[in-house]
């Protein structure tokens, strides 16, 4: 697309702090392997206590990584794609092409129930999701048929900017 600035057209992000209570509960788990692995008072054999240390580590680590991984979304849109990128490290990733993009829709209230809970999800009727929280997102309609819903604060402007591109790339 031609006639635009550098840089981003739209920028918008989407937080939620509840989900600091469930990396706190899995620092404590990955806490208790380490202890366990450590300084352990078990008396009943080796192999019960390497399945606890396993156990407790790997519960940490799926906690911290699923929780901090969709504490935030952030969603950028310029001259020829929508970047949607997860938690502070940006992982995990979608970029989507606006020529890929056949129509764009405001969603006010997006609950995550309606997706099976928080994080990068998918359902066959619905498409896939980036959800981080309740309230107001966007749903793209790309053209293989395909349904992409992202929460993000402000999403009313950014269906209006990605309609904008959509006009242009038609016109």
């Amino acid at each position: 697309m031609t006639g635009h600035p550098p840089g981003p057209l739209w920028t918008g992000r989407a937080t939620n702090r509840v989900q600091w209570v469930l990396a706190a509960a899995g620092a404590a788990a990955l806490a208790l392997g380490i202890h366990l692995a450590v300084d352990s008072p078990w008396n009943s054999g080796i192999v019960p206590l390497l399945m606890s240390v396993v156990g407790c580590l790997a519960v940490g680590v799926l906690i911290l990584y699923g929780t901090l991984a969709f504490v935030q979304v952030a969603v950028t849109i310029d001259a020829e794609a929508i970047e949607v990128r997860c938690g502070h490290i940006g992982l995990p990733r979608r970029r989507v092409r606006l020529a890929e993009i056949t129509s764009a829709d405001y969603l006010p209230d997006i609950a995550p129930q309606q997706w099976g809970g928080w994080g990068h999800r998918w359902r066959p009727e619905k498409g896939t999701a980036i959800i981080v929280r309740r309230g107001e997102g966007l749903a793209l309609r790309l053209g293989d048929g395909k349904l992409f819903t992202v929460t993000v604060d402000d999403a009313e402007n950014a269906v209006r900017v990605i309609r904008a591109h959509l006009r242009a790339l038609a016109g």
